[in-house]
């Protein structure tokens, strides 16, 4: 297979590439616990670049239209792999549900950027790899712990951020509510589609509080010397466009994609029952080929 057509071979050639797809490889990290990851890569003899991809908050690497993402990045000559942190909520027995609320309680972001390390030294020496070639991409919450890693980790070379989030500390209860928080040792918040009640023990507070200075996205963002995207969607209920502005504002080499209209997951819903992409998270996959291939 030639690599060197161009992007608009890909975007309208992707479907027909055979296409290897690897699911459920699990990941040891003893210091978490196992988690699974997915590799998508096109059937070559050379070396390939390698790209991840990071899900949001109550999230996972089977959600929604994320596969169908994942075919078409790869089809561009990319391994791309999407995995499930380890404790995200779903278990290695069953990575689409939500199974596990004491794990997903006991979540933080230590747990996320332990993971992160964990499946990038999994697949990073893998026959097929360009190890020099390393992009990370995260969404939502995962778009703000990819800021963090590809800022800490010298493996990375590109990062993309869709639809990620600026700041962590915003997103914590204040006043009484952090105070009701803490004597508890627990508060919930509700999945909107299972209608689970999901719990979050003090523990995740406690950890942000502790690493403050290392999860600062800010900070991260200012200092970081590799190529970024950033792409937003205008009709995000979730993370406002201006996080996305603010993240342009503090890296002033990043590019930024405004997708007008676009909501927090692209178009996309969970399950996504169509073969094809829903069209703003085409346009914003067309975006990050175009910008992989420019930057990896």
């Amino acid at each position: 297979m030639e690599f060197l057509l161009g992007t608009n071979f890909y975007l309208s050639q992707y479907q027909k590439i055979k296409m290897n797809i690897e699911r459920n490889t699990e990941i040891k990290n003893p210091e978490t616990k196992p988690f699974l990851a997915d590799a998508f890569y096109p059937e070559n003899s050379e070396k390939l670049p390698l790209v991840f991809f990071a899900h949001g908050y109550k999230g996972y690497k089977d959600w929604g239209a994320w596969d169908l993402m994942a075919e078409k990045i790869a089809a561009a000559g990319y391994c791309f792999v999407k995995f499930n942190f380890s404790h995200n909520g779903t278990t290695v027995e069953n990575p689409k549900s939500f199974d596990d609320l004491e794990a997903f309680g006991n979540n933080n972001f230590t747990k996320e950027l332990s993971d992160y390390n964990a499946v990038i030294s999994h697949f990073i020496n893998g026959k097929q790899i360009d190890p020099e070639r390393v992009a990370i991409i995260g969404h939502s919450r995962g778009g703000g712990i990819s800021v963090i890693q590809a800022y800490e980790d010298e493996r990375v070379k590109a990062l993309i951020n869709l639809a990620g989030v600026s700041h962590f500390g915003y997103r914590f209860p204040s006043g009484d509510r952090l105070q009701g928080w803490e004597t508890d040792g627990v508060m919930y918040s509700e999945n909107s589609r299972t209608k689970q009640q999901m719990p979050h023990y003090y523990q995740f507070f406690e950890d942000y509080k502790t690493y403050e200075e290392r999860f600062n996205i800010q900070y991260a963002a200012q200092h970081l010397e590799k190529p970024f995207l950033i792409i937003q969607g205008t009709n995000d209920e979730a993370v406002k466009d201006k996080e996305a502005y603010l993240l342009h504002e503090w890296n002033k080499t990043s590019e930024l994609f405004v997708l007008e209209g676009a909501n927090h997951v692209f178009g996309a819903k969970e399950p996504w029952e169509s073969d094809a992409l829903p069209n703003d998270l085409e346009l914003a996959t067309d975006r990050m080929i175009e910008f992989l291939q420019s930057n990896l």
